[in-house]
């Protein structure tokens, strides 16, 4: 599930951190890139609890609906919804029951939220449609939990103000773990029942190895890095350059120069979607120009050995709509508490307790 894409992401906010606080040791910056990443499939494992949690509220309030049935001899509500197929099949998945033992992580102290949630779905009119539907299968009650994060879930301010109290590096991740929560729902087939896999933490132990080596060629080559932007920058004004564009430019050519599988004009386009976000209006356009600069003056130094092409117009993610270059306007805001020069930051979660380069 953690791709590159969302091992960039860290990076550059870990790096920027290393420097504004201070606290440089390169051992403990590693752990807490580490535990950065391991609090993304946390989030990713805690967002598939909300659609159990919201079942189950469902189930509560049928239960109170059926006894008011009763009472008033009038035709019992549907337990449709509050037995749906795909959510009751994720309430007993194992992977996730394991989850939430380890974790001890619950929305029970987030049931105003829940609730509202609730009372959303309840008043859409997908599910209205739904609810009167009399096609009774697996497939349309998956469906309609695609449809409630898509138009609830996924763009859902209030909530994510919440996830953010919970953890400080859930401050950037949920645009990109929406898009692993939807392909999880897409994914899950009947007939698994409850040993449906959920997405691993890691597709692999190479990508492990990459947010690992990137990381610790950014910090340990910084000066040589810096000193490339500076003999490549005659035409830029290099010191009136954010410090946020010399950190992305920095990581940007440690990854160049570090992996050779991976073209150069991949590594440009995604640091450039990263100043977008991160850094000034003009970033963007500037970052682009200045790391095409450097990776000719690289090659022609001979201390780059591979071909450099066009860098790729700006594009949308395929299969769930997430557009990096347009979903947010907002600049990021960098948790420069997150890099600390003692153990990773452990958290109270209040329950008192593009891809891999083709």
């Amino acid at each position: 599930m953690i791709n590159r894409e969302l091992i960039r992401l860290k990076i550059v906010q870990l790096t920027y951190a290393y420097y504004q606080n201070g606290n440089r040791n390169i051992e403990n910056a590693e752990k807490e890139l580490l535990f950065s990443l391991s609090k993304a499939y946390d989030l990713y494992n805690y967002l598939l609890m909300l659609i159990v949690a919201v079942t189950q509220e469902e189930r509560h309030r049928l239960e109170i609906g059926i006894n008011r049935a009763k009472r008033e001899g009038k035709p019992e509500p549907s337990a449709k919804f509050a037995y749906n197929k795909f959510a009751v099949q994720l309430e007993e998945n194992k992977q996730l029951s394991e989850f939430v033992e380890s974790q001890k992580m619950t929305w029970d102290n987030d049931i105003e939220i829940v609730r509202k949630l609730c009372n959303q779905i309840e008043q859409s009119q997908f599910f209205k449609d739904y609810m009167e539907d009399q096609e009774d299968s697996y497939e349309s009650d998956r469906e309609v939990w695609r449809k409630i994060y898509r138009t609830l879930i996924q763009d859902n301010d209030e909530l994510d103000s919440i996830l953010e109290e919970k953890s400080l590096y859930w401050n950037d991740d949920k645009e990109v773990i929406d898009t692993f929560v939807l392909k999880t729902i897409r994914r899950f087939e009947q007939k698994n029942k409850s040993k449906q896999e959920l997405l691993p933490e890691y597709k692999d132990e190479e990508d492990k190895e990459f947010a690992c080596k990137l990381y610790r060629a950014t910090i340990l080559n910084a000066d040589t890095y810096q000193k490339y932007m500076s003999e490549t920058s005659r035409n830029w004004d290099f010191s009136r350059l954010a410090y946020m564009d010399i950190v992305i430019m920095q990581i940007a050519i440690a990854e160049m120069l570090t992996f050779p599988n991976i073209p150069i004009s991949v590594t440009i386009n995604e640091y450039v979607d990263l100043a977008k976000l991160y850094s000034t209006p003009r970033s963007g356009g500037y970052i682009n120009g200045m790391l095409d600069t450097i990776a000719r003056h690289l090659i022609d130094k001979g201390l780059l050995l591979k071909p450099i092409g066009a860098p790729r117009m700006p594009h949308k993610q395929k299969g769930n709509g997430y557009d990096k270059n347009t979903q947010s306007s907002k600049r990021r805001r960098i948790r420069t508490e997150a890099y600390s020069d003692k153990e990773p930051i452990t958290e109270n979660n209040n329950d008192n307790t593009k891809e891999q380069e083709q």
